[in-house]
C-alpha cells in the first residue's frame, strides 16, 4: 500500500511550488518488498511504467494535472523507463529524472561553498554525462535563497512542473535529464523564498548562449576538441615572460573586417585572415576585447552576462578553440579583456539571482556602478569568489588562453571610486581601500599563475596604487603586468601640442623614467583613445597631414623602443583617420587607396619585426640595466637620446628620436663603444611615407667624450623621426 501524501505537499508538486520533487516523485518505499513509483507528466492522459526486461504497468492518474503512481514488486534501484501517451494521439517514453541519484559530491559543494573550488564549473552548470549507462545532461545551479528551481527549455514546453531540482547543500541545485543531448536551450526557472519573486535565468555557469536577443542557454560539449598547440603550452612556459617579446594587437572581432555583405566574420574564418595578418604584420599577441557573451553589441562586451561561454556572435565554442589553436600554431598568443569588476542588471542573467542580491552586494553604496549602471560583485562572499576564480580559470585551461587583462581594478581597489562624499562605505578600518576586492586579486593571481604556467593576469589599472605587478607574498596584488596609464596620457598631450610648444614640455617625455621600472608595464595605445568623440590617433597628431604621418611613425618608434611591453589597437597601425566604432568595419580602403596609410602599415610592420629581432628592446623591460639616457634634457631641439640593453651588455641599441619638423644634422650623442654604428632603423625612410633624410647606412664614431660616454656620433636626425643605430660586430 503507498504512502500517503499530504494534500499540501502534493498541490505545491503540481502547481510548481515544491522544493524537494524527490520527497514524492520517482521510486518509494510502500509495504514490504513493495514500491511505489510516481511521476507527474502534465497533460498526459496515460502514463505506463516499462521494466528493463520489457514489462508493462499501467501507472493510476491519481491527479488530472497529470499525478500518476503505481506500486509493484521490484529490486531496489532498478531501471524503468515512462511512456506516456496524449490525447492527440502522441506518445512519448523517456528515462525517469527522479529515478537517478544525486551526482554532485559533498566535498565539492564543501569546497565551492568556502571559495575554494578551484574549477566550480565542473561542478555547475550544464554537463553532458552519463549514469548507469543512460546518457543526459547534468544541470547544477546555485540559488540558496530559492524556494524552488526547475530546468526549463523547450523540451519541456518550458513547464517549471516537469523538472524541479533537487536541493543540496551550500544552495546549490542538481538535476539529471535523461536524454537530453547537445543543442537544447534551457533556462532556470527560479521561486524565491522572498517577495514572491519568480524568474527564468540564463545559467551563471553555461558553456553557450544563444545569439542576442535570444537569451536562453544551449547545452553544449566542450570536451571533444581536440588540441595541436602542447609545444606552443610547453614553450610558454619556459623562461621568464618578462625577458620575451610581446608586441599586442588589440581587436574587436565584430568591427575589425566585415564580409563583403556587411556580417561578421566567424572565429574560424578569422582564424586565418585575423592570424595570417598578425603573422605577417609580426605581432606576438592578439588581445581580443570581451568575447565572454554579452547581450548589447554597444558595451564591446564589457557587460557580461556568460562568464564562461565565448559568444555566439561568432560561432560555436569549438569554433573559438579553433581560432586559438591556429593563432598558437602560428606563434600567437591570445589575451582576453576579462571582466570581474561589475556586470549588467539584465533580468535574465546573474542580477538578483534568486530573489535576492546574490552576486551582487544589497547595498547601492557597494553594489552599484555610478558611471555604468552596473552591479557591482560582492568579493567577501565565498561562492561569488569560486564563481569568478573559476572563470578565469576556466579560460586559461579550456580555451588555452595565454592571459587575461583584468578591466577596470581600479573600480574594484577603491570603495569610493566615482562617488561622492555619503555615496560609499568605508571598510573596517575607515579606509576607502576594498579589502575583499584586494584579497580576490591577489588570490586569482597567485591562483592562475599556479595552474596555468606561463600565463599572463594584466591589470587595467590608471591610479598611483603600488606594487600591483608585485607578488602577494609581498603585499602587491600580484598581476604578471600593468597597463601605463600615466605614460600613455603624457604621451599623447605631449604629441597633441604643436612641435614649437613642446620645449616646454620636455618632461612629458622624460618623466616616464622616473618611474618605468615601479611595475612590469604594458604600454598600450588601446581602444579607450579613439572612442567617445576622441577622435582616431593620427587626428590626434600635431601638424600638417605629412608631419600626422610622421608623427604617428614616430610615436610608435618610441614606443617600442621605451621600456614596457607593448599594445596597439587595430586601425592605428595603418592610420585609420575614423574613430573607431563596434558598428563597422576598420576602413581597409585606406591601405589600397592611399600611398601613406599603405607605407604606414608597412612602417609597423617592420617595426614589430625589427622589435622581436633585438633582444636589447625586450630582454630588461622591468630592469634599470636594460635603460640608460644619453642625452634626456635638450629641451631646446626636442630631441631625445637613450640606450637600451639586452641582458647581454654588449648587445645595445642607440636610439635618437626629433619630435620636432626641423632636421638635426651633425647632431652629437655619446656611445659607450668605439666603432661603426650601423642604421638599422629609420622612420623617415621613403619607404614609409618619410622624407628620406638619414645617415647613410652607418655612421664611425670619434674619440670625442660626450655625455659621460667615452666615445660619440655625429649624426643625422630627420624630422620628427626616430633613427636606431647597431654596433658593427
Amino acid at each position: 500500500m503507498p504512502l500517503e501524501i499530504h494534500p499540501d505537499a502534493l498541490n505545491a508538486l503540481l502547481y510548481a511550488d515544491h522544493g524537494a520533487p524527490f520527497e514524492i516523485l520517482g521510486v518509494h518505499p510502500a509495504d514490504t518488498g513493495q514500491f511505489s513509483v510516481r511521476a507527474l507528466r502534465p497533460y498526459a492522459e496515460s502514463l505506463t511504467l516499462i521494466t528493463a526486461d520489457g514489462k508493462r504497468y499501467p501507472m493510476t492518474k491519481l491527479r488530472n494535472e497529470g499525478f500518476f503512481e503505481v506500486t509493484l514488486s521490484a529490486p531496489e534501484g532498478f531501471r524503468y523507463r515512462l511512456e506516456a501517451a496524449f490525447a492527440d494521439g502522441a506518445v512519448d517514453t523517456y528515462y525517469d529524472p527522479y529515478a537517478f541519484p544525486p551526482l554532485l559530491t559533498d566535498f565539492d559543494l564543501h569546497l565551492f561553498a568556502e571559495g575554494n573550488l578551484l574549477y566550480a564549473y565542473q561542478m555547475l552548470g550544464a554537463h553532458l554525462t552519463e549514469v548507469d549507462g543512460v546518457r543526459g545532461t547534468r544541470f547544477a545551479v546555485w540559488a540558496p535563497n530559492a524556494r524552488r528551481v526547475s530546468v526549463v527549455g523547450n523540451f519541456n514546453h518550458w513547464d517549471a512542473r516537469r523538472h524541479a531540482m533537487r536541493h543540496r547543500t551550500s544552495g546549490v541545485w542538481e538535476l539529471f535529464i535523461p536524454e537530453l543531448g547537445e543543442g537544447e536551450i534551457y533556462k532556470y526557472d527560479i521561486r524565491s523564498n522572498f517577495n514572491g519573486y519568480q524568474a527564468q535565468k540564463s545559467d551563471p555557469y553555461s558553456f553557450q548562449y544563444e545569439l542576442r536577443p535570444n537569451t536562453a542557454s544551449v547545452v553544449a560539449d566542450i570536451t571533444r576538441y581536440t588540441w595541436n598547440d602542447a609545444e606552443w603550452l610547453a614553450k610558454r612556459a619556459e623562461g621568464s615572460p618578462f625577458a620575451k617579446p610581446m608586441a599586442t594587437y588589440e581587436v574587436h572581432l565584430g568591427s575589425w573586417r566585415h564580409k563583403p555583405d556587411g556580417t561578421w566574420l566567424s572565429y574560424r574564418e578569422l582564424a586565418h585572415e585575423l592570424v595570417d595578418y598578425c603573422v605577417a604584420m609580426g605581432y606576438t599577441h592578439i588581445e581580443l576585447l570581451p568575447i565572454t557573451e554579452h547581450p548589447f553589441d554597444g558595451s564591446w562586451g564589457y557587460q557580461t552576462t556568460g562568464y564562461f561561454a565565448p559568444t555566439s556572435r561568432f560561432g560555436t565554442p569549438d569554433d573559438f578553440k579553433y581560432f586559438v589553436d591556429r593563432c598558437h600554431q602560428h606563434n600567437i598568443g591570445v589575451i582576453l579583456d576579462w571582466v570581474p569588476a561589475h556586470f549588467p542588471k539584465d533580468g535574465y542573467a546573474l542580477s538578483y539571482f534568486d530573489g535576492t542580491h546574490l552576486y551582487e552586494h544589497a547595498d547601492s553604496r557597494k553594489g552599484e556602478h555610478p558611471d555604468w549602471g552596473t552591479y557591482i560583485f560582492n568579493y567577501g562572499r565565498n561562492e561569488v569568489r569560486s564563481f569568478l576564480l573559476s572563470s578565469a580559470l576556466f579560460w586559461l585551461k579550456e580555451y588555452h588562453i595565454d592571459g587575461l587583462r583584468v578591466d577596470a581594478v581600479s573600480s574594484m581597489l577603491y570603495l569610493d571610486f566615482s562617488r561622492k562624499a555619503g555615496e560609499w562605505l568605508p571598510n573596517q578600518y575607515g579606509s576607502n581601500e576594498n579589502l575583499e576586492a584586494i584579497s580576490f586579486m591577489r588570490y586569482v593571481n597567485e591562483v592562475t599563475h599556479r595552474e596555468a604556467p606561463g600565463s599572463l593576469m594584466i591589470a587595467e589599472e590608471s591610479t598611483a596604487w603600488a606594487m600591483v605587478s608585485r607578488p602577494a607574498y609581498i603585499g602587491g596584488l600580484g598581476f604578471t603586468f600593468k597597463w601605463d596609464m600615466g605614460w600613455m596620457h603624457d604621451t599623447l598631450a605631449y604629441m597633441q601640442k604643436d612641435a614649437i610648444y613642446r620645449r616646454y614640455h620636455h618632461n612629458m617625455i622624460t618623466f616616464s623614467m622616473l618611474y618605468a621600472f615601479s611595475e612590469n608595464f604594458v604600454l598600450s595605445l588601446s581602444h579607450d583613445e579613439v572612442v567617445h568623440g576622441k577622435g582616431s590617433l593620427i587626428n590626434k597628431m600635431s601638424g600638417d597631414w605629412w608631419q600626422k604621418f610622421a608623427s604617428l611613425r614616430l610615436l610608435f618608434g618610441y614606443q617600442y623602443t621605451h621600456p614596457g611591453k607593448k599594445l596597439n589597437f587595430m586601425g592605428q597601425e595603418f592610420g585609420q583617420w575614423r574613430e573607431w566604432s563596434e558598428a563597422r568595419s576598420l576602413d581597409w580602403h585606406l591601405v589600397s587607396d592611399w600611398e601613406m596609410h599603405a607605407k604606414m602599415q608597412a612602417w609597423m610592420r617592420d617595426l614589430n619585426h625589427f622589435y622581436q629581432a633585438q633582444p636589447s628592446l625586450y630582454e630588461q623591460d622591468t630592469d634599470w640595466n636594460g635603460f640608460k639616457w644619453i642625452n634626456p634634457n635638450d629641451a631646446d631641439q626636442s630631441v631625445f637620446s637613450y640606450i637600451r640593453f639586452a641582458s647581454d651588455p654588449e648587445d645595445f641599441t642607440v636610439c635618437v628620436l626629433n619630435f620636432t619638423p626641423v632636421p638635426r644634422h651633425n647632431y652629437r650623442i655619446g656611445v659607450p663603444k668605439a666603432g661603426t654604428y650601423t642604421e638599422v632603423l629609420n622612420s623617415d625612410s621613403l619607404y614609409y611615407g618619410g622624407s628620406n633624410l638619414g645617415n647613410m647606412g652607418a655612421v664611425q664614431s670619434d674619440s670625442l667624450p660626450m655625455n659621460d660616454f667615452p666615445h660619440s656620433l655625429s649624426i643625422t636626425v630627420p624630422p620628427l623621426a626616430i633613427v636606431a643605430f647597431k654596433l658593427k660586430a
